[in-house]
């Protein structure tokens, strides 16, 4: 079956973040797909049947996957097996995509309201830094701290992050040049620290959209790699857009 490697959020290659994309050509085992995303080893692996989409971690399957839905509507569109409008039949519910004229796929997401939490013990000491506010996701903890620069230098205790009870930890601030900045760790579900990902603007989003007073938002993903997300926050929903690029194409024979 066709396997492919795709970096989502970026034009240029070796930068944003790689997902694989598994075409199947039938029913597999979930066991099955498990063993590929580990032996991928990428943050993300998405396995498409009809228009039945999953995600997997090296470690577990996910419910929800921005950078890897991104990946597989670029690989359905550059290789022409779809065009105009696709919908996805996921966990979250059906996420449609479409592919503008300059290219960039938008993506249609749920949105995840962030409710204020207190912080969790140990979570200052695993960060090094204070938090301005944390709140929570159904997925995820959101840590503002007080820049981007805080951001772009944390080195935070990744072993000890797997105790906060969470898929992952949002760190954001107010961006410079972009509305606001991120990164994200979930060594819970094996992903020390995703480079780029889609699922955590869905809180993201909600959470700076009142504060800047604008629906239409620009992000920068602050990882060694980088990326870029467009954000228009709809309420219930969130449109996230992005380019992707194709690295590999492969034939799986496992």
């Amino acid at each position: 079956m066709r396997l492919f490697t795709v970096d989502a959020f970026t034009d240029t290659a070796f930068k944003g973040n790689p997902a694989a994309v598994c075409l199947l050509e039938s029913r597999v085992h979930d066991e099955w797909m498990q063993s590929v995303a580990a032996e991928m080893n990428l943050s993300e692996t998405a396995f498409l049947l009809g228009d039945s989409l999953r995600w997997f971690t090296p470690k577990v399957e996910v419910s929800l996957c921005g950078h890897a839905t991104l990946a597989t509507a670029h690989v359905l569109y550059s290789t022409g097996l779809a065009d105009g409008e696709v919908q996805f039949s996921t966990a979250s519910g059906t996420l449609t995509v479409n592919r503008q004229a300059d290219g960039m796929i938008t993506m249609d997401f749920p949105a995840k309201e962030v409710t204020p939490t207190t912080v969790p013990p140990g979570l200052e000491k695993a960060l090094g830094v204070t938090p301005v506010a944390v709140g929570k996701s159904n997925l995820d903890l959101l840590v503002e701290v007080d820049s981007e620069d805080t951001v772009r230098t944390l080195t935070p205790d990744i072993e000890a992050l797997t105790s906060v009870d969470a898929r992952g930890v949002i760190i954001t601030a107010r961006g410079t040049s972009v509305d606001f900045v991120s990164r994200f760790f979930a060594p819970r579900v094996g992903v020390p620290e995703d480079p780029v990902t889609g699922s955590a603007h869905c809180a993201l989003a909600p959470y700076w959209s009142p504060r800047l007073n604008r629906t239409h938002l620009t992000a920068a993903q602050l990882s060694p790699r980088g990326g870029l997300i467009h954000i228009t926050y709809r309420g219930p929903r969130v449109t996230l857009a992005g380019h992707a690029t194709t690295i590999l194409t492969a034939t799986l024979h496992a």
